[in-house]
């Protein structure tokens, strides 16, 4: 057992895996990403040429069970390997791990036929999904106050709500809408309801493209359904479990956000250590300036810290335990350390790092926005320090060690 095995548990089979990813993305994704992000035809073209090159050699949604289509790989595996894949934000398409996520809900919640239908097409890359989530009018850091309805007549459920930030809508098949269905339950957490809605329905309307900093090919979309009419059976799993599916979505996902964090992270510590060795300025290469050196030591810590702490909470929930405080801490801490190496090493780069002849820039716009989805720092935060003082409450202690 090499050191890597030991002290991450990575196997020898996956590191070899991890390096013909990072290979592939250094070699074939990263040359074209600008033109892939800019979604017109010749992007598009692009990109499938790399799937299915992808596809030939075996890197295609590495996540995913094979049965559906994906590469089976273990939860901690896949973990391991989306580090590499955070290099990149045209890999996640190029790799077919957009859709990890939805593609995890539908094989646990779907029925036989929404599988069919919708599942296995989008594993294999033919069609794209999008989740209706967060609403304009209430906080998205609070999904129980979400107003979108859906009420059954007869053999359909008639929708209206109304959306923003239903990522990828423009491009996707369907959207799964989340709301309410049980108004009268008395726990908010059981009145909403998870529908599959064709985005070719009549009565569904994209609004608009949102302009947001960075994520060109966020395509963050606002969304309007109005008396939207759909099957009964497009309903995902059971009355009421919208928020049980939403957290089975998210949970993983936020790890899935922080290790492609860290891949980012090393993409742009990979850049300044390149810049500062062949820059020469004031007498030396910047390599040589004490300054210089300290924002490459204060970089790899914090990239290393997080990576631990990211792999620690992906274990705990690999072992089927408790991890929301674990979750929660890399979510912010995770951010913070994107922003702060990708602001380093623009600040090494000097005027060169403010232009788009480097990635920094865009990445810079991006890391701002990752102290936002999927809750912003301040909910998390707070859900830290609350599931710590329950343990106080109790007369006992919070010992990350002996939890």
């Amino acid at each position: 057992m090499n050191e890597i095995e030991e002290v991450f548990g990575i196997s020898t089979e996956v590191i070899k895996l991890r390096k013909k990813v990072r290979t592939f993305i250094d070699e074939k994704v990263i040359p074209v990403e600008t033109k892939i992000e800019e979604w017109d035809d010749e992007g598009i073209q692009l990109l499938k040429d790399l799937q299915q090159q992808a596809k030939e050699q075996g890197l295609w949604a590495l996540g995913l069970p094979k049965e559906i289509g994906g590469g089976g790989l273990k939860f901690m595996d896949y973990v391991y390997i989306n580090e590499v894949v955070g290099r990149s934000e045209a890999a996640m398409f190029a790799l077919g791990t957009h859709t990890a996520q939805d593609g995890t809900m539908f094989h646990l919640f779907g029925s036989q036929g929404q599988k069919d239908r919708w599942l296995i097409p989008m594993v294999s890359g033919e069609i794209n999904p999008s989740v209706g989530l967060t609403e304009p009018n209430v906080a998205g850091s609070d999904p129980t106050l979400i107003q979108s309805r859906a009420t059954l007549d007869g053999d359909e459920w008639v929708i209206n709500a109304y959306k923003w930030f239903t990522t990828g809508a423009s491009r996707a098949a369907f959207t799964t809408m989340f709301c309410v269905t049980e108004p009268q339950e008395e726990s908010r957490h059981k009145r909403a309801s998870m529908i599959i809605v064709p985005t070719d329905t009549p009565g569904y309307e994209i609004v608009r493209t949102v302009p947001t900093m960075g994520h060109v090919s966020g395509d963050h979309c606002e969304i309007r359904l109005t008396n939207v009419r759909v099957p009964k059976e497009n309903l995902l799993g059971e009355r009421g479990q919208g928020f049980t599916i939403a957290q089975k979505r998210l949970g993983p996902g936020r790890i899935y956000h922080c290790m492609r964090w860290l891949g980012q992270a090393q993409r742009a510590f990979d850049l300044m250590c390149q810049y500062s060795l062949n820059r020469y300025a004031h007498g030396s290469v910047l390599a040589d300036k004490q300054m210089i050196q300290k924002f490459i030591a204060d970089s790899a810590t914090d990239i290393q810290s997080a990576r631990l702490m990211t792999f620690e909470a992906a274990k705990k929930i690999d072992r089927g335990e408790d991890a929301r405080v674990d979750i929660a801490m890399i979510k912010v801490y995770g951010a913070k350390v994107l922003h702060s190496v990708i602001d380093r090493a623009m600040q090494v780069h000097g005027g060169l790092g403010v232009t788009s002849d480097t990635p920094l820039e865009k990445m810079y716009r991006d890391a701002r926005y990752a102290r936002i989805y999927d809750g912003p720092d301040e909910v998390h935060t707070a859900s830290i320090a609350r599931q710590i003082l329950k343990k106080y409450r109790k007369n006992e202690s919070w010992d990350p060690a002996n939890f």
